[in-house]
């Protein structure tokens, strides 16, 4: 999985119950974001097939479902995506009536600040982004500072996400992850060319091999991949940079072009049963939204503080939001003028 660059795998599972005509749903999600028993356990209870595929960035989900025709009944948008996307009218309102398990949402996700009501989505995952790296290092990266810094010899990445690297770049100034302001941004972009002759590449989920196999010392990554890193790997350590971070979330909606409105609804809530969120956090290494699926969780889970930081830490974080048009024109200029640095 990487959350933004253009990469798209396709699955089906095709179980569901030859005495009654069989109901479809089409669910878009990002990728390695379900477990194994997920769908075929849903397909067998509600007697639906479900056709299901994925993606590797919101943007590309966007650019899939904007026209209102994509047949595409359920998406994940990135919380930054949902105000957006609502405005666009893409998203069906939904009916709390039939979303029975909302109360096992953690209270911090019930009246998230992308959507407040939880008028058009479920918090579903919750992530954010940090350094992994070796242990091995003479000076462990506690900071984002640290990487701009001639300390390992090259082996250190960033990712190829210019959000994610804009920042690392504004944290230091400091300032806001979603600043808008020219001169901040200018700042940023130099920061980011400054650094270049120190690092290897701008790579995303695919660097995680090369972190385990001690090939890359340090590099930037979100805290969900870097446990799956530091899982095949001891010697591996994650930190949350001194001046802040990044969060996100992603959650689960329904398009307004659904025809299924009612499976739809189905398929929501029960992926908010406990059980069914357990299972996903477990088998996928990621931080469930759902406080009754964390509790049953192995207490190791729980309180493992890559994917559950500490409220102590989590201060330091920030959530990504949406931009404004001429903001992002300017973001991808500079970024394009960072790369060809």
């Amino acid at each position: 999985m990487n959350r933004r660059v253009f990469l798209m795998g396709v699955a089906g599972a095709t179980l569901g119950c030859s005495l009654h005509r069989e109901r479809r749903l089409n669910v878009f999600n990002w990728e390695n974001y379900i477990a194994a028993s997920t769908l075929p356990d849903f397909e067998r209870e509600f007697h639906c097939r479900v056709r299901y595929a994925t993606y590797g960035s919101a943007e590309e989900m966007l650019a899939k479902v904007m026209s209102g025709n994509s047949g595409w009944d359920v998406v994940f948008p990135s919380n930054s995506f949902v105000e957006p996307m609502r405005q666009l009218g893409l998203l069906a309102p939904l009916d709390h009536r039939r979303l029975t398990n909302l109360d096992n949402l953690d209270s911090s996700f019930r009246a998230p600040e992308w959507d407040p009501g939880l008028a058009v989505s479920t918090p579903y995952m919750h992530s954010a982004t940090g350094i992994v790296y070796s242990k091995s290092v003479s000076r462990p990266p506690l900071a984002w500072a640290d990487l701009w810094t001639d300390s390992y010899s090259r082996r250190v990445t960033m990712l190829d996400d210019p959000a994610e690297v804009f920042a690392a770049c504004l944290k230091q100034l400091p300032a806001s992850i979603n600043s808008g302001d020219q001169p901040e941004l200018q700042r940023a972009r130099d920061l980011a060319i400054r650094q270049k002759p120190l690092l290897r590449a701008y790579l995303n989920e695919e660097v995680r091999d090369q972190v385990v196999a001690g090939d890359v010392l340090a590099a930037q990554m979100w805290a969900q991949v870097a446990q799956v890193a530091i899982d095949n790997a001891p010697n591996l350590a994650f930190t949350f940079p001194s001046e802040g971070f990044p969060l996100y979330a992603d959650n689960c909606s329904i398009l307004r072009e659904s025809k299924r409105q009612d499976l739809a609804h189905e398929f929501l809530n029960y992926l908010l049963r406990p059980p069914v969120a357990a299972a996903i956090a477990t088998e996928m290494r990621s931080a469930t939204c759902n406080a009754a699926a964390r509790g049953l969780l192995p207490e190791t889970e729980r309180r493992n503080p890559v994917l559950y930081p500490p409220s102590e830490v989590l201060v330091r974080g920030e959530w990504f939001r949406p931009l404004p048009a001429a903001v992002q024109r300017l973001r991808d200029r500079y970024w394009t003028e960072i790369k060809s640095a």
